[in-house]
């Protein structure tokens, strides 16, 4: 409903304005014309950066053609839900299924370099991106990272244009965004609404055993499958997100990487093919969600308490200790868990840190140097006994 609201919106100063004088021949319809060519501008200049991803998958014996959206059999003619169809009579079509898919993507660079999500690429037997102008070409993966479902395509395509990645940091939840896509195989589809909220975490179910860097902003703009891969833009038209994972309760949430983790996740799997992450070795839980330690610390507002450290962990070679709770690092606040990890994604592995550490009572500066994350869990080196003491009078 707030879509139709928008022009009565954005009239409303005008209407102020113009108070007390008379109104101005053309006025309103000249601003709405300036609206209107501006959402076009905004669409013309990302449009021939962003790719249909076509995906072809290993062919299925056992399945009917259903690359269309039409079911063209009859209700009384399918098997019970979960069950093989059987072979349909003669005179109707049967042939062999080779499961296809189309996704989005965008050019990062003009030497060819695409990203999309992983999940949208993910078992491709065969790739190919479509350009706004017609062109195709064969894409092939170079690199992938499965934390943030970030995938980097190849084509050798000559005359393309990349997009211009906007800041993510700087964007305010209420600007107005906009998302390209291919949504159910309608290429270039074009959606706005606005930024309904950042740094969105936990959007997987509890029993899931996926691990996601997590940090999403939510838009209401209209995503849906098909959208996956594109870019969500600014009014000025840099990207500043892309579009990925749809959380389906009651209503559809939409959701996209930001630019600042799609950048620095991308650079990486371009420069040599990995993700290389830095690391404390702690395991930790926002202050707020503990109720026995934060009856003990009522003078903290918010902190980070460390609940255990890694066996030979970079902490576990520091002076911080278990029941500690993290305030700062290099400066900055930490109110959250997801605060203390999204700081500690930004540094570089071997960099020294700072923190700010809470531990009965007094309030100390600890110097931690991070590692690289490694691929294998490490082994619990030692967890507290008993919540932290309360602080001395």
């Amino acid at each position: 409903m707030h879509r139709f609201l928008l022009p009565l919106l954005l009239l409303a100063p005008l209407a102020h304005a113009a108070e007390g004088e008379p109104p101005k021949p053309g006025g309103a319809l000249a601003l709405l014309k300036m609206i209107d060519d501006g959402f076009v501008q905004i669409f013309e200049k990302v449009a021939p950066s962003v790719v249909v991803v076509e995906v072809q998958k290993k062919a299925d014996e056992n399945a009917i053609d259903d690359t269309k959206s039409v079911d063209f059999f009859p209700e009384d003619d399918k098997e019970p839900k979960g069950k093989p169809r059987a072979k349909p009579d003669a005179g109707k079509s049967w042939r062999l299924h080779q499961p296809r898919s189309e996704g989005s993507g965008f050019f990062l660079r003009d030497d060819g370099h695409i990203v999309t999500n992983l999940h949208v690429v993910a078992d491709a037997e065969k790739l190919s991106v479509r350009l706004r102008d017609g062109r195709t070409f064969n894409a092939r993966v170079i690199a992938s990272d499965e934390p943030t479902d970030i995938a980097v395509l190849k084509v050798e395509a000559k005359n393309i244009t990349p997009v211009e990645l906007g800041d993510s940091d700087k964007l305010r939840v209420g600007q107005l965004v906009c998302a390209i896509g291919t949504p159910f195989h309608q290429e270039y589809s074009f959606t706005c609404g606005w930024v309904s909220g950042k740094g969105r975490t936990n959007l997987l179910s509890s029993t899931s055993s996926t691990i996601l860097f997590e940090d999403y902003i939510q838009t209401d703009a209209f995503i849906n499958p098909g959208n996956s891969g594109g870019p969500l833009i600014d009014v000025e038209g840099k990207v500043i997100g892309m579009t990925t994972l749809i959380n389906r309760y009651e209503r559809d949430l939409a959701f996209a990487i930001p630019s600042s983790v799609l950048r620095q996740i991308a650079d990486q799997l371009i420069a040599t093919g990995r993700v290389v992450r830095p690391w404390l070795g702690i395991r930790i839980e926002t202050l707020s969600q503990n109720p026995a330690v934060r009856e003990r610390v009522p003078g903290l507002a918010g902190g980070v308490v460390v609940d255990t450290i890694e066996a030979n962990a970079p902490a576990y070679k520091s002076d911080l200790r278990p029941a500690d709770i993290i305030l700062e690092i290099d400066g900055t606040k930490i109110g959250t868990a997801h605060d203390l990890q999204k700081e500690v994604s930004r540094k570089k592995v071997g960099q020294v840190l700072q923190l700010t550490v809470w531990r009965n009572g007094v309030t100390r500066k600890i110097q931690v140097a991070t590692g690289e994350l490694p691929a294998e869990p490490q082994s619990t080196a030692f967890s507290p006994a008993s919540p932290p003491a309360p602080p001395a009078p």
